[in-house]
C-alpha cells in the first residue's frame, strides 16, 4: 500500500475553519459585552442545582430555563441569565423560541468575568424592567443575595449562606436547601 493509498487524517489546525462556534454576548444599553470563555464546573454544578431546585417544587408553577437563552427586553437590552423562571401567568412572553420581556426571576451565578455587570448594569436593567425577584450566587462565599422588586425599586431581602434555606415571597413553590446547591470546596476553583 501507499502513501497514497491512505488517507491522512486532518488536524484540528486544519480543521477550524470547517466549525461554526456562534459568539456569545449580551448587549446592555446598546453596548455589547463578549462573554470571553466557557464557564467553569463550579458555575456549572450550581447552575443545574437551581435549575433542578426550582424545577421540582415549581415546575407546575411556570417553566424554568438555563443559559444560554437570550431575554429581548428591547433592541438595546438582550441577556442571558443564568437561571430564567416564568410563571405560568406570564407564558405569553415566550414568542418564536424567546423570551420577550420580563421574566419573573432571573439568577446570576458571579464570576470574575461578570461579576461586576451582574452586580450593577444587569440589576439595574433588570430592575427597570420588573423582574420581580433578581438572585446573585457567589460560588466563592457559598452565598446567594435575594433582591425583590418593592415598588419599583430592588430590596436587598436575605443575604443566605449554604447552611440555610432560600425561600420566596414572590413565588410560594420555591424553598431551597442552599447546602444543595453550591459543590464541595474543592470543586469551586
Amino acid at each position: 500500500m501507499s502513501d497514497k493509498d491512505t488517507k491522512k487524517k486532518p488536524v484540528i489546525k486544519e480543521q477550524q475553519g470547517t466549525y461554526d462556534i456562534p459568539e456569545r454576548y449580551e448587549i446592555i444599553g446598546g453596548v455589547r459585552y463578549d462573554f470571553l470563555s466557557s464557564p467553569k464546573v463550579a458555575h456549572q454544578s450550581i447552575l443545574g442545582n437551581f435549575y433542578r431546585s426550582i424545577h421540582t417544587t415549581c415546575h407546575l408553577n411556570g417553566k424554568i430555563y438555563l443559559a444560554p437563552l437570550d431575554v429581548h427586553f428591547d433592541e438595546d437590552n438582550i441577556v442571558q441569565p443564568d437561571v430564567i423562571y416564568i410563571a405560568n401567568e406570564n407564558l405569553g412572553i415566550i414568542r418564536d423560541g424567546y423570551i420577550f420581556g420580563a421574566p419573573d426571576l432571573l439568577v446570576e451565578i458571579l464570576s470574575r468575568s461578570t461579576s461586576r455587570r451582574d452586580k450593577t448594569l444587569k440589576k439595574s436593567l433588570y430592575e427597570a424592567n420588573g423582574v420581580k425577584e433578581y438572585w446573585l450566587a457567589d460560588p466563592h462565599y457559598r452565598m446567594v443575595e435575594q433582591f425583590a422588586l418593592v415598588n419599583g425599586t430592588y430590596r436587598l431581602i436575605n443575604t443566605l449562606t449554604e447552611e440555610q434555606t432560600l425561600t420566596s415571597p414572590s413565588f410560594s413553590c420555591i424553598s431551597i436547601d442552599l447546602s444543595t446547591i453550591f459543590p464541595p470546596e474543592e470543586a469551586t476553583d
